[in-house]
């Protein structure tokens, strides 16, 4: 039986895994990634400095007759969409997890409560008491920013009102650096601020003009006074900005009873984020290097794969099923594996060595509390390009122009070639194949697989030469 072995990290847990008819016990390891965001987004003179450049810009947009919108009891508050969105070219199942919410106890330090009477949330000495939801990227937050994967976009309909980019992006640690920034008031007068964004990323548009809910703002960013990237969502009434609004409806919520949200998502939102096949464990670099992620999705058919799994709000005591499953959807191994604590996000690694049975396209499966997330991979021959003669098998020449001839003690009835990625490019079958014609196909590493008549298999590698 194939050995599947697990990479060690950190905290410990146990999942039992069926290979054929085999059951082995491992012991499996992960851990917690530990987002720190515990520091004002802005100072006091930076939250002073916004109101009054806001202030002033609603003046102006109102006495060139500019202004959209006001405050009026008779237009209800809007209905935020989600301000996060995973760009089209994301590669991942999901991007983003909640760190902070509002504090909604006034005392400081470490007297805290969340709109749902939990401790989601921080102040500090100084008497900073969060103002704001933080959303953070996850997984491979710099790396996610550095290629655009998280887009913060408008969450209801509105006029901005203010805007400010061009400053520094990759902040650590609490500085005085400013945040690049949008402003929008919403229709019924109420402002949203969405900080911390990219540098260079935020829309196009001018201060004055609309957008429309569910519009590019920017991507995430870490700007201003950041730890990493991440999204601080802030709502105020009006443009007095006497009135804080917490969007979430709770029984701990003294701003506001109703929840702002067309759809308000639950407390604790478990996810499988991510996934992964790596050659190596990422490397998470000090911050602001981007992280090694070593993402790849090819290999050869003797190589380790690494298989990786991202979550969000990982919940203790409950289990996720994860599947390795075959080219030909049969499943050579399936295990229940046991989370043992409640994690913000997580990260959890297994190593496959061995010789993987089948060519072609693999699936590393998760499935965790009704949803299933199912990531390819590519497995391809091992073999040598040096020796063109494998048993009763020959190819020649190689490497070749267009036809590749082959010499066999035995008929071959099947001829199978791929690219380097997995792909099936080519599949012949006949009572006796000779040669195989690649006149159509661009020059570079094939592999192919032969069938003799008997059902002997052999895969060699074949090059294609430039002509």
């Amino acid at each position: 039986m194939k050995q599947f072995y697990v990479l060690l990290i950190t905290f410990c847990a146990f999942a039992t895994i069926e290979a054929q008819q085999n059951s082995v016990l491992f012991n499996a390891e992960g851990g917690e990634f530990k987002i720190n965001q515990n520091m004002p987004c802005l100072t006091n003179t930076q939250r002073a400095a916004i109101k009054e450049t806001l202030k002033k810009s609603y003046n102006q947009l109102k006495a060139t007759g500019k202004l959209k919108y006001k405050k009026s009891t008779n237009i209800p508050n809007p209905k935020f969409i989600w301000p996060i969105k995973k760009a089209a070219h994301a590669s991942y199942n999901d991007t983003w997890g909640i760190s902070n919410y509002v504090d909604h106890n006034t005392a400081y330090p470490d007297q805290l409560t969340d709109y749902n009477c939990g401790s989601k949330t921080y102040d500090t000495s100084a008497g900073y008491n969060h103002q704001g939801i933080d959303v953070f990227l996850w997984p491979f937050r710099w790396h996610q920013m550095d290629n655009n994967y998280t887009e913060v976009i408008a969450a209801a309909d509105g006029q901005i009102v203010a805007k400010n980019d061009g400053e520094f992006d990759r902040s650590c640690s609490f500085n005085n650096n400013i945040w690049n920034a949008v402003y929008v008031q919403n229709t019924d007068g109420s402002i949203s601020w969405y900080g911390h964004l990219k540098n260079g990323s935020l829309t196009t548009k001018d201060v004055g003009e609309t957008v429309t809910a569910g519009e590019y703002l920017g991507v995430v960013g870490s700007s201003g006074n950041s730890t990493g990237p991440h999204l601080h969502f802030e709502v105020y009434e009006d443009n007095t900005y006497s009135q804080l609004i917490d969007p979430y409806a709770g029984s701990c919520n003294s701003l506001n009873s109703e929840s702002w949200w067309q759809e308000q998502k639950p407390y604790a939102n478990p996810n499988i984020n991510a996934v992964l096949t790596h050659n190596t464990p990422p490397v998470f670099n000090d911050c602001p290097t981007s992280e090694t992620t070593n993402e790849v999705n090819s290999f050869a058919d003797n190589e380790r794969v690494y298989f990786a799994l991202y979550m969000r709000d990982q919940q203790a005591s409950t289990a996720i099923n994860l599947q390795i499953i075959r080219p030909d959807d049969s499943v050579v191994y399936n295990w229940n594996f046991d989370f043992t604590d409640t994690y913000n996000s997580s990260y959890w690694y297994w190593y496959y060595s061995g010789i993987f049975d089948q060519i072609g396209t693999w699936k590393w499966q998760a499935s965790y509390q009704g949803k299933t997330v199912t990531h390819t991979f590519e497995i391809t021959s091992s073999l040598n390009t040096e020796t063109n003669t494998l048993g009763t098998f020959s190819l020649h020449p190689n490497p070749f122009n267009n036809v590749v001839n082959i010499n066999s003690k035995n008929l071959i009835k099947k001829v199978t070639v791929y690219n380097t990625f997995g792909k099936e490019i080519l599949t012949v079958n006949d009572n006796s194949i000779e040669k195989i014609e690649l006149n159509q196909t661009a020059p570079g590493l094939y592999f192919v697989r032969l069938e003799d008549i008997y059902k002997n298999t052999k895969t060699l590698k074949i090059i294609k030469k430039q002509l």
